[in-house]
């Protein structure tokens, strides 16, 4: 099997995302020449030789594409970069491991490219499958994507009523064991920090939540569902409104992902507010940031990496078969990782 340089070790001594490097080595616009002229160097430095050079001939060898779809941006931008890296290191590493070439796309929606135009370019492709980040889309774009010519696997959603293959981290699962982390320590007063933008997995962790509550006889206190921006800059200012008007606080509160719970803490800890001392919270992600902030953030981890991996052998299975698979949904169980952010009552 061929073991030399890849494009993420290149992207890692360029210090860019592999999608960038990706685009400059496939002869793709819209990369700075200051970018491009670094990552070709690094390239020839390195040695790196194309797909058409290794063991496999460009023929012989497999093609698959990871594609991002934006259409609002709230998730897919730089305050969540480091979900798009974990998941493309864990697709490039079992697709190096497949011998498949890996295409990384990205389309963001506007007038001129909608859902219909990027289904008939996947059916144009030249690919044999796809892993589309279905982070932003809806059931209505999973259906027309999901109908096209060439296999799909769609990853970071999951829809349990449309006939397709997702591959997701169990969100459910994952905030009943937060919530109820939140009532051994003695919490009856438990709140959720949730946000504005309209993605599938939040919505699943406020029905998760809400089912939790339920489950342990907890009321749901509708002025403990608080809502806020998805980036930490934009959780922070609501934060501050929110704190400007008087009520009660829950004991704890579950922020739906690590980044706005950084910035409602941060606006927390301005107005006087002590975590975990006046208030407890648990988020989810375990980002870097998490084990060394002040508090250090106790947060759900579901590993983005394993993901990507577990996307990629599922769409090689769908590769390899006859065509007649039924549809998989793979639910990935995430692990609390216990810090310094909740209190025992």
């Amino acid at each position: 099997m061929y073991m030399g340089v890849t494009i993420k070790d290149i992207a890692a001594e360029a210090n860019v995302s592999m999608a960038t490097v990706s685009l400059v080595l496939n002869n793709k616009p819209g990369i700075k020449q200051e970018t491009t002229d670094k990552v070709l160097e690094i390239a020839k430095k390195l040695n790196y030789k194309s797909s058409q050079t290794k063991l496999l001939s460009s023929a012989e060898r497999k093609t698959i594409r990871f594609l991002q779809i934006v259409k609002h941006g709230h998730t897919i931008n730089r305050d969540h970069d480091i979900f798009i890296t974990d998941y493309i290191n864990g697709i490039h590493d079992e697709a190096t491991e497949f011998g498949f070439n890996l295409e990384i796309s990205t389309y963001k929606i506007s007038e001129m490219m909608g859902i219909p135009e990027i289904s008939e370019l996947l059916n144009e492709a030249s690919i044999h499958g796809a892993i589309i980040l279905g982070t932003e889309l809806s059931a209505e774009d999973i259906i027309a994507l999901g109908t096209t010519s060439t296999p799909v696997v769609f990853m970071d959603t999951f829809y349990s009523y449309l006939n397709y293959n997702f591959v997701d981290m169990d969100n459910i699962d994952s905030v009943y064991n937060i919530v109820s982390t939140l009532y051994n320590h003695g919490h009856r007063e438990i709140g959720i920090i949730n946000t504005t933008v309209d993605v599938n997995n939040f919505h699943r962790r406020e029905l998760g939540f809400k089912q939790a509550l339920h489950q342990l006889g907890l009321k749901l206190n509708n002025n403990h569902i608080y809502t806020v921006d998805s980036t930490h800059d934009g959780a922070y200012k609501d934060m501050h409104k929110i704190l400007k008007t008087p009520h009660k606080l829950p004991t704890a509160l579950f922020a739906t992902n690590d980044i706005t719970a950084y910035g409602c803490i941060k606006a927390m800890e301005e107005e006087g507010i002590s975590i975990p001392d006046d208030i407890s919270i648990i988020g989810f992600d375990d980002l870097p940031m998490s084990s060394v902030m002040k508090p250090a953030l106790t947060t759900m981890q579901v590993s983005k990496n394993q993901i990507g991996k577990i996307s990629t052998c599922l769409l090689r299975q769908i590769i390899n078969s006859d065509g007649h698979n039924p549809a998989t949904k793979i639910l990935i169980s995430g692990n609390l990782i216990s810090r310094d952010s909740v209190k025992n009552l």
